[in-house]
């Protein structure tokens, strides 16, 4: 087992360096959890994802990937479509205070939410890129049991960060008592958003 650890470790280091950044998955994730509205399925989402997708990259799917650009072209356009909308929902929240109290204005239903969560995740090849495709490559440095531990390290990172962010974010609610910091925040999301959509949209031109 010792000889495990070594690699799990690394799938955990790389795994959170990738996952810890400012994107549309975490800022989804972060406002689900201030106004604490389906938290557990959503967090549950992006870690399962996450670990399918590691776990496809580890398996050797990222170099399939590589093969296809004309298929993460088109991943890449719709992504940036469904960013730049969604991004203009979050400035219209910023835009109407009465509806940023946390648990008022109107919530998103589960459906929606999951519904949002999946596209989040699925039409941003960031999300492709990171785990199929540069985990499952170094994965390449082991081999056997140590390939596979690799991959649960860099699983493990996305769940305790998911659920971390989630559930820990409501910790901040006393600063989000306040329309003044929801706004703050749904024009950084906004912002966040359409800055992947423009880097998305420049990603996809040929040549």
């Amino acid at each position: 087992m010792d000889g495990l650890f070594g690699p799990a470790l690394q799938g955990f280091l790389l795994g959170a360096s990738l996952i810890v950044a400012i994107g549309a998955q975490n800022a989804f994730v972060l406002r689900q959890g201030l106004v604490r509205r389906h938290v557990l399925p959503i967090a549950s989402i992006c870690f399962l994802s996450d670990a399918l997708l590691i776990g496809a990259g580890v398996a050797g799917l990222g170099s399939v990937i590589q093969a296809m650009p004309g298929t993460l072209r088109v991943i890449s356009l719709v992504g940036a479509a469904f960013l730049a909308v969604y991004g203009a929902l979050a400035l219209k929240r910023a835009l109407h205070p009465a509806a940023l109290l946390a648990g008022g204005g109107q919530a998103l239903s589960l459906k929606a939410a999951v519904a949002t969560c999946l596209a989040l995740t699925f039409l941003n090849p960031h999300v492709y890129l990171d785990t199929v495709v540069l985990l499952g490559g170094l994965s390449g440095r082991f081999e056997g049991m140590a390939r596979l531990a690799y991959g649960v390290g860099a699983a493990v990172a996305s769940c305790v960060w998911f659920y971390g962010l989630g559930f820990g974010s409501r910790l901040l609610a006393p600063l989000f008592a306040r329309p003044a910091a929801w706004r703050v925040l749904d024009t950084a999301i906004a912002l966040v958003m359409w800055s992947i959509a423009a880097s998305l949209v420049l990603s996809a031109r040929p040549g």
